[in-house]
């Protein structure tokens, strides 16, 4: 390869733009090449996420996703070309596992949907066994999980993805920071309301009284 494009834009999709009109749109991107080093941008980006989806093919070319989650930050940037996550304890499928044995090539997608926001890597990945450091490192303390290894994905190229056709969604922890200042307020009003009552209910009892 001359540059990463190639491996975001193969030719057969360089093909398929030019039958289909897009591709002189991507020209310049192609000639320069996609970023393959990650920003703090980027980075601070994956340190609020929660999901991902890690996309990984067999020997015989047979697609696999999976989906990747925990707390916010799960997914760790260990430098500009490193990512890495814990493997937790599962359905014992091991698919992907087995996958990069023989195929190395993976993809992550990552998505925001409060944001409304997608990026797309391309990288390698490979599976770390039997080191107690690397995963004490990825892991999250609290997280009910249970860690078994280590994955770490070596990023060969990433692109920011538009958000159209992107749903909003929005997880408990992101409604209830939202919602928080209107549920103090809807608290204050029904304690505001219960002095109230109780106020006219003993109003009412001292002239049934008098």
């Amino acid at each position: 390869m001359g540059n990463n494009s190639d491996l975001v834009f193969p030719a057969a999709a360089r093909r398929a733009q030019a039958d289909r009109g897009s591709a002189r749109g991507y020209d310049k991107r192609v000639a320069a090449g996609f970023p393959a080093r990650l920003t703090p941008e980027l980075a601070a980006f994956i340190g609020e996420l929660d999901t991902a989806f890690l996309a990984t093919v067999s020997a015989a070319g047979a697609p696999y996703i999976q989906h990747r989650g925990g707390p916010k930050g799960f997914i760790k940037v260990l430098d500009d070309k490193t990512l890495g996550f814990a493997d937790y304890a599962g359905n014992r499928q091991y698919i992907t596992i087995s996958n990069l044995e023989d195929n190395d090539r993976a993809y992550l997608f990552l998505l925001d949907f409060a944001a409304r926001r997608r990026i797309k890597i391309w990288g390698r990945a490979q599976v770390v066994e039997d080191d107690p450091v690397l995963l004490e490192r990825l892991s999250d303390p609290g997280y009910r999980g249970r860690p078994e290894r280590a994955i770490l994905f070596t990023v060969e190229a990433w692109d920011v993805n538009c958000s159209q056709h992107i749903t909003a969604r929005f997880s408990e922890s992101e409604i209830a920071e939202a919602t928080a200042v209107m549920r103090e307020r809807i608290a204050a009003l029904e304690a505001e309301n219960a002095q109230l009552r109780a106020a006219a209910s003993s109003s009412d009892a001292r002239h049934a009284t008098g």
